[in-house]
């Protein structure tokens, strides 16, 4: 009996002999360049995708969208009572309600964001394994509607400034610049957390505990010098790192627009750019070296 040679010679793997006939993966990734020019292209679903979820998001509660303004001011108002009041925080502070508000406003749009980031790509996996687009789309969705909240909660929290005796200065023009900037940031943290977030299942236990300590490491109650160096007795070195801490540069330059009597160290404002590029550039090229895993198995 003759033995038929077999077509294909065990030595030659399935993916050579793909490669020879002109097959493809069907999920591949793409070059930077590429995928950079398709997420471009997709802008329209990623805004349409992100106001689609705020709209639904407060469609089941009776005050609807109040709630993106109510959730951060009634927590304000019990961190007011507990660190000003109480714990005394707000000694040696200059309108302190201003200072609050504005670190808790600033710091929930980086911690909401980065948390939804986390949950993109998890959340989504029938949404991913149904249609072809790149995945960079969920995280940034999630960015711009965590943005789009923050715009109504920043007009809120101009009319308490000015409510509370702050003077309305040719500053008050930076104010987008830093939000540009945050954003920037928030996005590049975002793809990082979704990247992670798809493959280690317990991040999401993990993130409230990170969140909870990132808050309270970022002097959205306090005044960083003066409790860390005056009242701690800790070397300056301490509090410059803190001030280095990306929440806390964003909170620092934005307080310096709004509050005439706060002034932080010039070194936040090269913070927040520096941590704007490299968290944007190396978020994206993180996230994007992974396109090709998502929703698999």
């Amino acid at each position: 009996m003759t033995q038929v040679e077999d077509p294909a010679p065990q030595s030659q793997s399935l993916a050579e002999l793909a490669r020879r006939h002109g097959l493809r993966p069907a999920i591949a990734r793409p070059r930077f360049p590429v995928y950079l020019r398709q997420l471009w292209q997709r802008r329209h679903f990623v805004l349409t995708y992100a106001t689609s979820r705020n709209v639904s998001k407060y469609s089941g509660s009776a005050l609807g969208q109040l709630w993106q303004v109510l959730t951060p001011l009634l927590n304000a108002a019990i961190y007011y009572v507990m660190f000003g009041l109480i714990l005394g925080g707000s000694k040696n502070i200059d309108n302190y309600p201003a200072f609050l508000l504005t670190g808790m406003f600033v710091f929930t749009y980086t911690q909401r964001t980065v948390t939804a980031g986390a949950k993109s790509i998890s959340g989504n996996l029938s949404l991913i394994r149904a249609l072809h687009f790149p995945r960079a789309s969920l995280p940034l969705a999630y960015t711009i509607q965590e943005l789009q909240q923050l715009v109504i909660s920043m007009g809120v929290l101009l009319v308490i400034v000015l409510l509370t005796h702050e003077p309305l200065t040719l500053f008050w023009l930076m104010i987008p610049i830093v939000l540009v900037l945050q954003t920037m940031f928030n996005i590049g943290a975002g793809l990082v957390l979704a990247r992670l977030g798809a493959s280690l299942r317990d991040l999401n236990q993990l993130l409230p505990f990170i969140m909870r300590t990132w808050l309270y490491a970022s002097g959205v109650f306090f005044a960083i010098h003066d409790k860390v160096v005056n009242s701690a007795g800790l070397p300056e070195w301490v509090a410059t790192v803190m001030y280095l801490n990306p929440a806390a540069s964003y909170i620092e330059w934005m307080r310096d627009i709004l509050i005439a009597g706060h002034t932080p160290p010039q070194l936040v404002w090269m913070s927040c750019v520096v941590w704007a590029v490299v968290a944007l550039a190396a978020g994206f090229w993180y996230f994007w070296r992974a396109e090709d895993r998502y929703g698999r198995g």
